[in-house]
């Protein structure tokens, strides 16, 4: 494939979370939960857009509402006042291809003699379609095309072994990435796969307990971060009491470094990694990989603005406001053409001429995936009147797909994967171009919350350099293109 049929194929200009998981657990029985998840998911509404759901339980009795859309729009007051539990979880996903409806919106909840199980899923199986083949020939039947039922049946097929034995047989037998919010008549469940690939924290609130993909979800309902639940960990949240479980015998960490570069909100704690100051210091390395000379540094809105604050305190240069981005556009991978595409990137970002007309120009942004977005804005920085664009990347080149639930062009797709360096700069129309090395992200994530330093390492990097931390099915059939 060209490097310009790889910039023009379908898809949005970003890597995109799948999901975001969020629990409420409330000692007391008269307290409602799911106001407080509903707050919850809007402080995750960045994690996922398509679909958001509710999943509430009151004296053994539990209902699910889910729908299409935002928070806001699936949650109106008369749909909130229809939950009602002191034991609550919640999930906003954003979907793969071919795969936004509403029978795939979470979370999903199984009925049954034993009882009733919902289930919240952020991640992927990479052995989901052998475990439901194997579950539909046990005469199981499934309502959607989403890897998260096959959790939730697999925890319904085992309920009669008690709950901790049906959960523990359950991460005995998927493969792959996950973080699970799992709700029962009166238990909240949370469990990380054993390399820990997607977050997940506990955090306590008064009177109860609190899960979330992110700790800003945490704070976003008056809780307390306590800590990040372990890979290979399972918490129990029942009878006023956290019990730990661990699952799995002890594997390498392999926390998904994307978390850090964009997935995450800059307010975020994860694995003891305060995000903003990661996207700081990434900064910081990349002027030292590839300084330039220039009169204003720029980031894309908006995780690369903490990092072009970085880069222009070890350049020694002043960081401007150089972007303007606009909220209310729609993804870009949801336009039918290019060029409306185009047009709908040129409508998300605009420049300050003010800042750099007649300037050297140093734009820093989080990636690059197939590059409409960064030709853009090159252009759009360009006809401000710029008299140099210059752009730093605080990542390296995503050059192979994900399977650990992050929404993932084919590696033909993958711009990086179908050029060099200089050709794509040539494209992209910058005067130079480049990216922070793996060695240099993996640094600006040794600094620890508390000020501590440790040894480097612990990161899933594997869209970068293919090294994926558990064998993938089919990973060897999409490197042929």
């Amino acid at each position: 494939m060209s490097l310009r049929e790889a910039c023009l194929s379908d898809g949005e200009d970003k890597l995109h979370e799948e999901c975001g998981v969020f629990g409420l657990y409330f000692e007391d029985p008269e307290k409602n939960a799911a106001p407080l998840v509903y707050y919850g998911l809007l402080s995750l509404q960045h994690r996922g857009q398509e679909s958001a759901g509710i999943a509430a339980v009151k004296n053994r009795q539990m209902e699910n509402r889910r729908g299409m859309g935002l928070v806001t729009s699936v949650f109106t007051p008369g749909v909130i006042e229809q939950l009602q539990g002191p034991i609550a979880i919640g999930h906003v996903r954003y979907s793969t291809s071919g795969s936004s409806t509403l029978e795939n919106a979470q979370p999903f909840l199984n009925r049954s003699k034993l009882g009733s199980v919902a289930v919240a899923h952020n991640g992927a199986l990479t052995n989901a379609d052998v475990v439901r083949e194997l579950l539909e020939d046990a005469g199981i039947s499934f309502t959607s095309t989403s890897d998260s039922e096959v959790i939730i049946n697999l925890i319904a097929k085992n309920y009669r072994k008690g709950l901790e034995r049906a959960l523990a047989d359950t991460f005995q037998f998927i493969k792959g990435s996950y973080a699970l919010a799992v709700l029962t008549e009166n238990a909240l469940i949370g469990a990380r796969d054993p390399n820990g690939i997607r977050p997940l924290c506990l955090g306590e609130i008064e009177g109860g307990w609190v899960l979330a993909s992110e700790s800003c979800a945490i704070a976003a309902v008056g809780g307390k971060f306590t800590r990040d639940v372990e890979p290979g960990e399972m918490v129990i949240i029942s009878e006023g009491r956290v019990q730990s479980f661990t699952f799995s015998e002890k594997t390498s960490r392999a926390v998904c470094a994307f978390e850090y570069v964009y997935f995450a909100r800059p307010d975020s704690v994860i694995d003891q990694v305060d995000v903003y100051n990661a996207r700081v210091r990434a900064g910081e390395i990349l002027a030292k990989e590839a300084p330039v000379q220039a009169d204003i540094v720029i980031g894309v809105p908006d995780s690369g603005t903490p990092a072009a604050i970085g880069y222009g305190k070890a350049a020694e240069t002043p960081f401007g406001l150089g972007i303007v981005k606009s909220k209310y556009v729609a993804r870009t991978f949801i336009s039918p053409s290019q060029p409306e595409r185009e047009r709908a990137v040129l409508v998300k970002h605009n420049a300050i001429a003010g800042e750099v007309r007649g300037k050297r120009v140093v734009i820093i942004d989080d990636s690059i995936v197939r590059g409409t977005t960064s030709r853009r804005l090159v252009a759009i920085i360009r006809a401000a009147g710029a008299r140099e664009v210059h752009m730093r990347i605080c990542s390296p080149p995503v050059r192979y797909p994900c399977y650990f639930g992050i929404d993932t062009p084919h590696r033909k797709d993958l711009i990086s994967s179908a050029s060099s360096p200089e050709e794509l700069r040539e494209y992209l129309g910058a005067d130079s171009l480049a990216f922070i090395s793996a060695d240099g992200l993996l640094e600006s994530l040794r600094t620890t919350a508390s000020g501590e330093t440790r040894r480097p390492g612990g990161y899933c990097l594997a869209c970068f350099n293919g090294e994926y931390p558990i064998p993938v099915p089919g990973e060897k059939a999409d490197e042929g293109y």
